[in-house]
Order: structure tokens, then C-alpha cells, then sequence
């Protein structure tokens, strides 16, 4: 028994096998239905691909295009909204429990722009050597932060103490003017 070879993707030119499409031409017109070797006739003519854009329809909706650039611009919106999703990342902010307040100053206003630009702000305190047996400055910290942009956004995640880290979650509100 041999197995079916498996097909990623749309069928094309003689892997279509069904008695009859409804084609659309290369200008996007719609032919009608057409037995599939007229389909196949018309497609060598203007030298290109019959390509099946539909196959739950019925019948099937098969297109003539040139199957290559078809399948190049499929892969660029794919690249195009792999791009989009990244946009919406996590960002993170490190701050930490004897934070200069300048330095406190310019991490918030990069927040409020990774914020206002849409993204997920991840505030980490990272504590170091004795640091950890004062925990409540790293929460002074994070309530300092969460104050000065509670303007433009709300707490996701509550401080919380993993290890070494205090971590809070913050996310924006409204949508920017």
C-alpha cells in the first residue's frame, strides 16, 4: 500500500481532478463553469496556472494566474503580518530598589511611550546582595511607577517577588489620540 503523498497548499494544474470548475480569469472576470480540460486549455493559452482558490465551493472556484508570483505574495503578507503581531510585544522596563529618581524619570517616560505605542510593559526591580532583605523599597519603587503612569495605563499583573525579581504587568487603558 502506498501512501498518498501529502499536498501543502492549493492544488494546481493536473493535480486538480474534478469534472468541472467555476473559473475566474486572469483579470479577475468571472469565465463560468467549464469542464476542467477547457479550464486546463484556456490556462496553456495565456500561459499560465490553474490554480483551486476554492475547493469547498460548488462547484470548486479555480483561477488563472501565474502560480509562482501567487505564491510570493502570499508568503510576503504572511511576512507582512508576522510584523504586526511582533508590534504588539511585551516590553520590559528594569529598575531597581535605589533607582536613581532621573534615571526613575527617563524609564518612565520610555513606559509611557511603549505604552502609548501599544504594548504589554512588563516593570522588573532586580534585587541585588542584601538588597533582598528589604523588599518594601522594591515595592516602592513599582508603586511609583504604577502612580506616575496610572494615567495612561492599568495594572495587569500585581507586584510579585519570583527569586531575585519583583515583576508587575501594566497595559494601556485607552486607545492613544
Amino acid at each position: 500500500m502506498q501512501a498518498m503523498p501529502v499536498h501543502k497548499g492549493p492544488r494546481v494544474n493536473a493535480m486538480i481532478d474534478l469534472p468541472s470548475v467555476r473559473l475566474v480569469d486572469e483579470s479577475g472576470e468571472m469565465v463560468g463553469i467549464v469542464a476542467i480540460e477547457r479550464a486546463m486549455e484556456l490556462a496553456a493559452e495565456a500561459g499560465l496556472d490553474l490554480v483551486e482558490v476554492s475547493p469547498n465551493a460548488d462547484p470548486p472556484v479555480c483561477k488563472l494566474l501565474d502560480f509562482g508570483k501567487f505564491k510570493y505574495e502570499q508568503r510576503k503578507r504572511e511576512r507582512g503580518t508576522d510584523k504586526k503581531k511582533a508590534a504588539s510585544s511585551l516590553k520590559e522596563l528594569r529598575v531597581r530598589p535605589a533607582i536613581d529618581p532621573h534615571d526613575l524619570s527617563y524609564r518612565l517616560d520610555q513606559g509611557r511611550r511603549f505604552l502609548e505605542a501599544g504594548h504589554k510593559v512588563q516593570v522588573v526591580c532586580i534585587f541585588r546582595g542584601r538588597q533582598l532583605a528589604h523588599p518594601e523599597h522594591g515595592e516602592n519603587v513599582m508603586k511609583r511607577v504604577a502612580e506616575t503612569l496610572g494615567d495612561v495605563c492599568t495594572i495587569e499583573a500585581i507586584p510579585r517577588m519570583m527569586g531575585r525579581r519583583m515583576t508587575m504587568l501594566l497595559t494601556l487603558t485607552h486607545k492613544p489620540k
